[in-house]
């Protein structure tokens, strides 16, 4: 072989490397909807990551995500659902928000989406029913909206005289807000007492709407399944205390942080599901053969320490039902 071809052929076996990486497929990229902040959602994302490791993603070694988040302002989920669109990411995954998953629904019908969120996905249109979704979307289903009535069941036991309650929801989160004001109206006849709705749709909103409830002589608040509550839980918990106001909302973190009272289902298992559903849509699976999941897990959560606090006997009945009672 003469001197001038073995050079040339070492420099073309020296390019081979380079020319298979230029060939390799770009690492896909997955469109994160958050109504919240990374901040205050971190404790989510490593569950919904955990839930993709499991289908055998890893954000930065085969997988990318791109991360859209509205701080707790509704009006910006369709522009920045939009966006994600416009990006051509591989699947949009809108969780924990109703106003976020119907964001993503309206923005797209190709792109997949998984949503997570308490609401009816049947009622909202997104699916067509939940063991055959049948279009470009699927995701998880909590029973936090199932269970609203309860929580005023179990609120009513706790303050056995109050007649007078509130139920705290975020009107510009329409659909969510609509069905839970319905609900929790038709318990509070079956058990008669009267519920006021009070609005907050930003945390600015949290201080007027506790003085408010002095007027109202609200005897006891259900806080509805929103993502700008969940997001503020422990702050809302703490306004609760301030105000000698017993209530109850949907997660442990609101009774841990010094709320009376918490029932429903947690939000990390619900993160984890739609992160292992996100990673099997990538590996080639379609959403309309997903069927919806439905967490079942609800837990009752009980801070005896606030129950104290406030002059409250908590019966023994109520105590024995209880999943957690923190001291």
């Amino acid at each position: 072989m003469k001197r001038r071809e073995f050079i040339t052929l070492l420099s073309g076996a020296a390019a081979w490397p380079v020319a298979a990486r230029a060939q390799q497929p770009a690492m896909p990229v997955i469109g994160f909807l958050g109504i919240a902040s990374p901040d205050l959602w971190a404790s989510r994302l490593r569950a919904f990551h955990q839930g993709l490791s499991e289908i055998g993603y890893s954000e930065g070694r085969n997988v990318a995500v791109r991360y859209s988040w509205a701080e707790n302002q509704n009006d910006r989920l369709p522009a920045l659902a939009a966006d994600l669109v416009r990006r051509q990411v591989k699947v949009i995954v809108a969780p924990g928000s109703t106003p976020a998953a119907l964001a993503a629904s309206a923005a797209t019908s190709t792109i997949p989406i998984v949503f997570l969120i308490a609401a009816d996905p049947v009622a909202l249109r997104l699916v067509a029913n939940l063991a055959r979704p049948g279009g470009n979307i699927t995701g998880v289903n909590t029973l936090n909206m199932e269970v609203g009535a309860k929580r005023l069941e179990l609120l009513h036991e706790l303050v056995p005289t109050a007649i007078n309650m509130a139920l705290l929801v975020n009107p510009t989160s329409q659909a969510l807000s609509e069905s839970t004001i319905r609900d929790l109206q038709s318990a509070a006849r079956a058990l008669g007492l009267k519920v006021h709705t009070v609005n907050a749709s930003t945390e600015s909103d949290f201080d007027t709407v506790f003085a408010s409830l002095f007027q109202l002589r609200a005897g006891g608040l259900v806080i509805g399944p929103d993502a700008l509550f969940s997001s503020r839980s422990e702050l809302l918990a703490a306004l609760a205390l301030r105000h000698a106001i017993p209530a109850t909302y949907e997660i442990r973190e609101f009774a841990a942080a010094g709320g009376l009272m918490s029932y429903g289902g947690g939000y990390a298992d619900g993160f984890r599901l739609a992160g292992a559903y996100t990673g099997r849509i990538l590996k080639g699976e379609k959403p309309a053969d997903l069927p919806v999941q439905q967490s079942t897990k609800v837990e009752l959560v009980i801070n005896l320490k606030t129950a104290n606090a406030l002059g409250l006997t908590v019966p023994l009945t109520l105590l024995g039902r209880a999943d957690e009672v923190i001291e």
